[in-house]
């Protein structure tokens, strides 16, 4: 089985890859094609390792352009698409690039997909489709109210992904996952960018109040949730991954002070986001039930060695934040 991971480079979909390259054997994948474009967040750093072995192959191009897809594409049994435009900062200065890449690219995807049969489709989204919720959890179900660019364009990217399974049988499953946090992630994401700054004797940015509500999940957990997904998931079904530990980004951010050893003076409030969404939660009863999910990884632990990993892995990032 030939299958096509998009948007590997990067940090979820890098860590995806070597895990699904442990499963291979047992999934009978024989194959497994590395689909990135390579931009600002992409690094062929990340994915170097899994290159050196002989049934990982690599596509350089975007998601946008349909002769791409289709070389990337052509003999896959399945895709597992990671690709996107990510970070909510850049959607409210850039927005174009998001429908670009979100939308038509996941469009033109899904479209090599049904033209060269492939079989299963496993489009990974966001929580932030669900917009804002001041109490409670959303399911599955849960009307969608995205308030940022990046939200709306990966909320009408999940929309295609069920049309096409609606409309041409394709088998997509799609997947919202809470907010990610581990090693290798791009620092202009909060805990990566306050952890190097911190560790540069920087301040960190904190946004309006403070009181923020996020749900963290840790990477591995999070593709532990999409593997089960690809393998035991339902056709036309959404599934909620999340992580169970809710903070306010302030108590994210006491966290961090004290692994990085600083103090509150280093904390600099900044003027909040636009359309900032107050508190995400979903609710994840369906893969639990359904597919047996549960995260891992306990937060304390994750974010103290995540925190540990950029302290030990400084050429990795510092390239990344030069005139930043």
């Amino acid at each position: 089985m030939r299958v096509v991971i998009t948007g590997a480079a990067g940090f979820i979909g890098s860590r995806f890859a070597e895990i699904f390259l442990d499963e291979a054997e047992r999934l009978g994948v024989t194959q497994i094609v590395i689909f990135d474009a390579l931009t600002y967040s992409g690094r062929r750093e990340n994915v170097a390792a899994l290159l050196e072995d002989p049934r990982v192959s690599f596509v350089h191009g975007s998601i946008v352009e349909a002769s791409t897809c289709e070389l990337a594409l052509r003999g896959a049994s399945a895709v597992i698409h990671f690709a996107a435009e990510s970070h909510v900062d850049r959607s409210i200065t850039g927005a174009r690039a998001f429908y670009e890449t979100n939308v038509l690219g996941t469009q033109q995807l899904l479209e090599a997909s049904r033209q060269l049969g492939v079989e299963r489709f496993v489009h990974v989204s966001t929580d932030e489709v669900y917009g804002s919720i001041p109490e409670g959890s959303w399911r599955e179900d849960h009307l969608l109210e995205p308030n940022s660019p990046y939200s709306s364009s990966k909320a009408g990217s999940d929309l295609a992904a069920l049309a096409y399974a609606r409309t041409y049988g394709l088998d997509v499953r799609v997947t919202r996952c809470s907010n990610n946090y581990g090693p290798r992630q791009f620092p202009e994401k909060v805990i990566p960018l306050f952890v190097t700054n911190l560790l540069d004797g920087l301040t960190v940015p904190l946004y309006g109040d403070g009181q923020n509500v996020r749900d963290w999940l840790h990477v591995d957990d999070h593709c532990r949730g999409v593997l089960g997904v690809f393998e035991r998931g339902r056709a036309g079904q959404i599934y909620n991954i999340g992580g169970g530990t809710e903070l306010t980004n302030r108590e994210l951010t006491t966290r961090l002070l004290q692994l990085c050893g600083a103090d509150e003076s280093r904390v600099e409030p900044v003027a909040d986001r636009l359309g900032h969404d107050r508190r995400y939660s979903v609710d994840w009863t369906k893969i639990r039930t359904e597919l047996g999910y549960e995260p891992r990884v306990d937060f304390a632990t994750g974010l103290a060695e995540t925190v540990e990993w950029y302290r030990r892995n400084e050429a990795w990032w510092r390239p990344l934040k030069v005139g930043r």
